[in-house]
Parts: C-alpha cells; structure tokens; sequence
C-alpha cells in the first residue's frame, strides 16, 4: 500500500487571496527601498567615520562607526528577508 498516495498535499493556495501578485509588487518595491536606503546610509556614515577621525573627532567617529554597523546589519537583514519568507514558503509546502 502506497502511503504516499494517501496523504493529501496540503498547501498555501495564494492564487485564492485578491491581488496577490500586486502585494508581491509592493513588497518587493518595499524591499527596494529599503535596501537603497541601508547603502546610502552605509555610504553617509562610512564618509562620517573617515572625515571625523581625521579631524581627531573621537566621539563622532565612534557615534558614525556605530552607525555603519547598524546600517550593514540592516542591509544584510532586508536583503536577506525575501529569501527568508520563500524559504518558509517552501517549507510549509512541503509538510
């Protein structure tokens, strides 16, 4: 007897919610933005951490330091999250 053939594959059925594709456009144009904000902001407080310990500004050097850590993290997190959130997806599916 063939058990595979007795359980039902149970799965998300997105073609079932109303404007799915649309909100699939908004989060990825979301996840756009918000990785060009994390590269500009990793830009500003790279050109912030340089300029200010040049000028033996240690306090915002470390202020800007800070800042850039944070602001790769989050690149790395936004980048990371559509991969994520299909990774999930294909996992569900196939429970």
């Amino acid at each position: 007897m063939n058990v595979a053939a007795l359980i039902p594959l149970v799965g998300p059925d997105f073609g079932a919610v109303g404007g799915s594709g649309q909100l699939r456009a908004i989060v990825g144009a979301l996840l756009t933005y918000g990785l060009i904000i994390a590269v500009l902001m990793v830009v500003t407080c790279g050109t912030t951490w340089a300029v200010a310990s040049s000028s033996g500004s240690w306090q915002a050097a470390s202020k800007a330091k800070t800042g850039l850590f944070v602001a790769l993290g989050g690149a790395a997190l936004t980048g990371g999250a559509l991969a994520w959130a299909n990774w999930l997806l294909d996992v569900g599916a196939q429970l």
